[in-house]
Formats: structure tokens, sequence, C-alpha cells
């Protein structure tokens, strides 16, 4: 190839391309200005979006990136917390559930057993300890109750995990409002939380911390911001570990509904007499509206306190679709009543002598659930209950706060019927029956008389009423006064017991020996120190009125000493093997039986003409023996028919004296109601006597009732007269030659 002109053409190489160029940009650009080139550079470019707003610049725009900077913080500390808390709740929650037991462990948690009392027939008549039945599954409950108890307690049992956010804020806002602290009143608790506050959140009762299992159930009971943060914990806990019916069980065998009963079971079967699958919506209402203030709606404290519970209680059910309108209205129209043991509540003084007769380990602190079979009359009982009651409103003044108490028993010294006061519907209170140690007075002096009996007097005896004193080494001259200050002169024994002379009575202590007055009374049972100087004869000494009562039933029953008691038979529940026997009964003889039969009639001559003529019975032979103390602080009235004895006591808790009050008074009255309804049905029997026979040419002692007296074979006898006339010619010879010719006189 040539070029123009010949010459060869240069050849060159082609141009590197520049960076624009290898991007695509095929025009070269003309070269800038270094001036426009740096300052090209320093300014970045910005791409800029359609629409876009520029960020505020100045100080507006650094407080938004500041509060920015400070939410996402506070974001990322709050994610980052709440992460932490879940974990550490996520493992409580896994640490109480790990220790939790099976649920059927949880249902019987008590530390004490139960004691049921049954009376003489074999029927319950009270309780002791804490009742309790057991219910395992939920299928073993009235629906009613299932119903009743959440409509009450937690309607929203069913859907929460075991808390309730929303309860709670609902209760702080109510405690506020009513001027309570958020933590006081209203706790906004779950069932399930209510549940693991009865379990005491897993800790079990240890008597080496607590005093007593009150004082652990208070602990448990504390309210404070760390018990209600673990008490939600371990709620959460048992719900991840049971069913809610489980928990439901648990809440229902572990309640306390009052009246000494543990759980639904044990409660239905206290106040209606029935299983808890029986129970109808009115007494499931009943006892669901006990869990709010279980002593105070309690039936048996008040019943119609407890209906008007009730009735709120069947609302809600309602309210909240468990029942219809119809159940509605028929639980209001037919409130739940008591069963008739339940409504009698008898027994109260009665029920707590008895378990302090028994071993503790047994009553009081058993751990076992136990039966006692006592020798409780329920129809006695409570006709005892009603005479004091009756008699003291009729026959007292409005604002009296004397005190009377009452036992009646039979011959072998079984215990009928106890009233230990005036408020009869009580548990744990001061027995005045048992408990009261006051002067006897004048009901001693038959034990003054039981020793001249036994040493071959007779009733037709005689002694001198007149001044009379006895000198008492350091102490001088003790004169003793008759309560009428007259002086009868020479009378009979009979006569100076029916008209209840003090002279005559200290004659025959001193003239028979105030050793074998002691002897005798401490034999017939009055378990006191007795006085030893000649004011003994006068019952100057110390006893209870069921000691008191015990010995006159020996003078009944021919002169053997009994022991009051309240205990036939003491066994395991569900067992037959009998752990404690009678507790009490005949004992050995004091007096001969001729001795006790004179006593017998002495002291029906009390009645028939005497001091105590309030309490005669019309046509039914009595014997007793008024007694009123000194300054007239203790009356008594202690007596018998041929079947019970019966003992009334009086005064004031403080030693106030009476006002117009002595033994043969409102004692004897009391005695007179007691007895007349206590017979009620009873056939009339002969007192176990003998009526003296006088000597001859003396007039036979005129007697109205019954002449007749038993045999060792029961069988119906007429004293022999020529045997009682010899007898009493020989014991009138020697008591005038001993008490008329030694003591006829003034010391």
């Amino acid at each position: 190839m040539s070029s123009k002109g010949g010459k060869r053409p240069v050849l060159r190489a082609d141009k590197r391309p520049t960076k624009a160029t290898s991007r695509g940009t095929t025009a070269k650009k003309p070269a800038a200005s270094a001036s426009k080139v740096s300052k090209r550079k320093a300014a970045p470019r910005k791409s800029r979006r359609v629409g876009a707003t520029a960020r505020p610049r100045g100080p507006i725009g650094w407080l938004r990136r500041l509060i920015g900077f400070v939410l996402g913080l506070i974001w990322s500390l709050t994610w980052r917390s709440a992460a932490v808390v879940g974990l550490v709740l996520g493992g409580a929650v896994l640490y109480f559930y790990a220790q939790l037991p099976p649920f059927t462990d949880l249902i019987d948690g008590r530390t004490r057993g139960s004691v049921t009392l049954m009376d003489r027939e074999g029927d319950v008549f009270a309780w002791r300890g804490e009742q309790f039945g057991s219910i395992t599954d939920i299928n073993q409950v009235s629906p009613n109750v299932k119903n009743a108890v959440v409509a009450t307690e937690d309607r929203r049992f069913y859907w929460h995990l075991g808390v309730s956010p929303r309860g709670v804020a609902s209760a702080i806002r109510i405690n506020l409002s009513e001027g309570r602290s958020a933590l006081s009143g209203h706790g906004g608790s779950t069932l399930t939380q209510q549940t693991a506050k009865l379990l005491c959140l897993g800790v079990p009762y240890d008597a080496s911390v607590w005093k007593t299992e009150a004082a652990y159930e208070d602990d448990c009971r504390r309210t404070t911001i760390w018990r209600k943060v673990k008490e939600a914990i371990y709620a959460m806990a048992m719900e991840a570990k049971y069913t809610k019916d489980e928990i439901l069980v648990i809440y229902l065998n572990r309640a306390y509904l009052g009246a000494s009963a543990r759980g639904f079971e044990a409660a239905a079967q206290r106040y209606f007499g029935v299983p808890a699958s029986q129970l109808d919506p009115g007494q499931a209402a009943m006892l669901a509206g006990l869990l709010k203030a279980p002593t105070r709606y309690a039936p048996t404290n008040n019943l119609q306190r407890a209906q008007d519970r009730a009735d709120t209680v069947i609302k809600l059910m309602y309210d909240q679709g468990y029942i219809t309108a119809a159940e509605r209205d028929r639980a209001w129209d037919r409130p739940a009543t008591l069963s008739a043991a339940a409504e009698s509540n008898t027994g109260g003084y009665f029920a707590d002598w008895v378990m302090d007769t028994g071993p503790n380990f047994l009553t009081r602190d058993t751990t076992e659930d136990v039966l006692l079979f006592t020798t409780i009359d329920q129809r006695i009982q409570k006709a005892a209950e009603g005479a004091m009651r009756d008699v003291f409103e009729s026959k007292l003044k409005e604002g009296s706060e004397a005190q009377a108490a009452i036992v009646v028993m039979s011959a072998d010294g079984a215990v009928r019927a106890m009233v230990g006061g005036r408020e009869t519907q009580v548990s744990g209170a001061f027995n005045r029956a048992t408990m009261a140690k006051r002067q006897t007075g004048s009901s001693f002096k038959p034990f003054v008389y039981a020793a001249a009996m036994d040493l071959g007097y007779t009733p037709l005896a005689t002694v001198v009423d007149e001044p009379y004193c006895i000198n008492v080494p350091g102490s001088g001259d003790y004169c003793p006064k008759n309560y009428s200050r007259e002086f009868k002169g020479r009378v009979t024994l009979s006569d100076a017991l029916k008209e209840s002379l003090n002279i005559p009575a200290v004659k025959v202590s001193e003239a028979v020996g105030r050793e074998n007055v002691r002897k005798i009374a401490t034999e017939f049972g009055i378990d006191n120190a007795l006085a030893n100087g000649p004011a003994l004869a006068l019952g100057v000494s110390e006893s209870t009125l069921v000691e008191m009562t015990g010995a006159y039933a020996g003078i009944l029953n021919g002169g053997r000493s009994v022991t009051p008691y309240g205990l036939n038979e003491l066994r395991l529940q569900g067992e037959n093997e009998t752990l404690m026997g009678q507790g009490g009964g005949f004992g050995e003889r004091v007096i001969s039986e001729q001795a006790a039969r004179y006593l017998v009639y002495m002291m029906s001559q009390v009645i028939d003409g005497g001091t105590g003529q309030r309490a005669k019975l019309g046509d039914r032979p009595a014997a007793g023996k008024t007694g009123t103390t000194q300054a007239a602080r203790d009356a008594w009235f202690i007596g018998f028919t041929a079947d019970y004895v019966a003992g009334v006591w009086m005064g004031y808790d403080d030693n106030t004296p009476l006002s117009g009050v002595t033994g043969g008074g409102l004692p004897a009255d009391i005695w007179r109601e007691t007895m007349l309804r206590v017979h009620e049905g009873v056939p009339i029997s002969p007192l176990p006597m003998d009526v003296p026979q006088a000597p001859a040419g003396v007039a036979a002692p005129q007697y109205q009732g019954n002449t007749t007296t038993a045999n060792s074979n029961g069988a119906g006898r007429q004293q022999a007269p020529a045997q009682a006339e010899q007898k009493d010619n020989l014991a009138e010879r020697v008591l005038q030659d001993v008490l008329g010719n030694l003591f006829g006189r003034r010391n």
C-alpha cells in the first residue's frame, strides 16, 4: 500500500481509554480546571428521591435524633429485660413444677385428725378436730358444687394460666377506692392462687418453727408483695403440673368451711347430713358462700345470715348461666336448712368434757380420725337446756348476769346431759359443771347423816337443836347458827335434814366423827380437800357440780360409789377394734344398803315437806337436798328419782352474792323443770328406800309416796315392822346417849 506523496504512513498505537471511556463514555469531555475538580470531589453526591423531604437541621434535628436514640435504648433494654425476666420466671416455674407431688398427695393436708361423737343411740351429735371427707375426683361432688365455687370465686378459672392480671388490677382499684392500701382487702387471686395459698406455697407445717397450727396458717395467709409474686409463680407451676379439675379437687378438699369442717365433703355431712355428691343448688351455694368468711357465715352460728349469703351465690350462678331461672327461683323459695343433728347442735359442754377424759393423742391432739361413743341422751340434753332457758327468761330480771349449770346422770354415773352455763351453743367455753369449784353449803349434809345411818342410827333418832358452841384449838369457840336463827329443840335426824338445821348437823358430825364424814364424802367421789374443823358438816368445802351429782348417785344406787363418765367406747374410724372402753361407772361400796335406803327416805322428806318443796314432781317420788352457802354466793339443788339424778348450781362467776336466792328457790325450780321434761313418757317407779317404823306407842311418820322397796332381786317388798322397830329402838337409845346426853347441853 502507498501513501499520498509516495511517503509511507506512520503507524501509531490507539490511545488507552480513560475510566470514563471504560464505563461506556464514548465522547471525550473537555478537561476541567483544577479548582473545579477539587470542589467537585469535596461535595458528596446526594441521591434524592422524588417527594423526599430533607432531614431537619439544627436544634430540631438534634433533638429528634436524641429522642430516637433514647427510645431505641429503652426498647432495647425493655425487650432484653423482658427476655431475662421471662427466663427467670420460666426457671422459677420449672423449679416449683419439679417439686410438686402427684395431686392425690395434696388432698388431705391436715396435721390433726377428726373426732366424731356419737350419743347413746349411736347417732352423731357433735364434732371436734378437723372433720374431713376425701374427694379424689371431681365427679365425686355434685356439679352444683363445682359451678357454685367457680361462679363465686373465679369465673375465668378455666381460661387463665393461674393468674389473672385483670383480676389483680380490679382488686387494686377497689382497694384504693375503699381507702385501703393496694394489697389490703380484695386480693384478685384466682382459684389456683387460693389453692397455692392453702398449700402454703409448698411449705409443710413444722412444729419446731410454728408454736401452733393456727400460727402456721396465719403465716401462710400473710400478704406481702414478695409472697404475692411467689404465689403467682407457684400457681403457674400448678397449672403446668395439674389439670384444672385436679386443682379444683385440691381446693375442694382443703378449704375450711366452719364448724370444724375441712373440705366440702365434711361440710356437706356436717351441715346437711348428705354426701357432697347429692348437694342441690341451694346447699352448694350455701357452702360456697362460706368461703368468704367461714365462721361468720356458718349456718350453725346464724342460719339466716348463711341463707342470705347463699342467695347472692345463687344469683351469681344464674347470671353466669349455671342454673336456669326456675332453679334459681326454687333455691330462693326453699333455701337450704340444717340437718337435725346440725340444728340441735347439742352437747357443747358435754363434748368438751368427754374430750378431756380421753388421752390427748386420741382426742384433742389426734392425728387420726376417731369415733367416740358416749352416754349423752339428746332428748335429756334438750330438756335440761330448755328448762334453764325458760326459768331464766321467766323468773330472772332482764340483764342479770347470774349463771347456772345442770348435770343429769343415771345411778351408775353415766352422764346423760350437761349444761355448763346459760349459753348452751358453745365449744371450748368455761364449763361451770366441771370446772367451777364452789362451796357446797347444806347440800353436803347428806354425807353427815350417811355416816350416822351407816353406824346403825335411824331417821327417827333424835338430836337437840339448841344454842351450841364447840372449842376449836387455835380459833376459839365455833358457834353454828340455823338459817332461821331459831331453835327447834329435840328433833329427829329426818326432820333435821328436812329443815336443813345447822346445829344438829354439826352435832351429828362431831358425834360420829369428822373423819368418818370426810371419808364417806371422799369415797362417794368428792375429790377435793375437805375442811378439818366442825364447819365441815355445813359444806364449807368446795366441789364441782358433776362430783356432787355423782356422789348423790351413790346414795340412789344403794351406797356404792360411782365415777361420773361420758365415754363408752373409743375407736378409729373405719375400724372395729376398741382402743378405749368405758371411762367410769360403779366403784366400791361406801355405806351399807340399809343406810342408803334410810338416807333416801330422809331426803324424800326434804321435797315432800321441807326446804325443797318447790322441786315436787307431782305423783312421781323424788328425793333431794337444797344448799345455800354463806352470803348466798352459791345455791344448789341436787336430787333424784328412781331413774335419774340431777344437780343444779346457780351463782355468779365473780362470787357476787345472789339476791333473794336460796337452794330451795330458783335452783329447785330449774331442777323441777328439768326433771319433768326428762321423765316425759317414763313410767313412775318407787324410790329405793325404807320408811322407818316408830317404836311402840309412837306415831309412825306419815309418807304420801310409795313405801315399797326393792330387795336384792329387784322385787318390791315391805319393811318388816318388827325388825325395823327393834333396830329403831336400839338406834334411838344409842343416839340419845351419845347426842342427847353429850350435846344436849351447851359446852
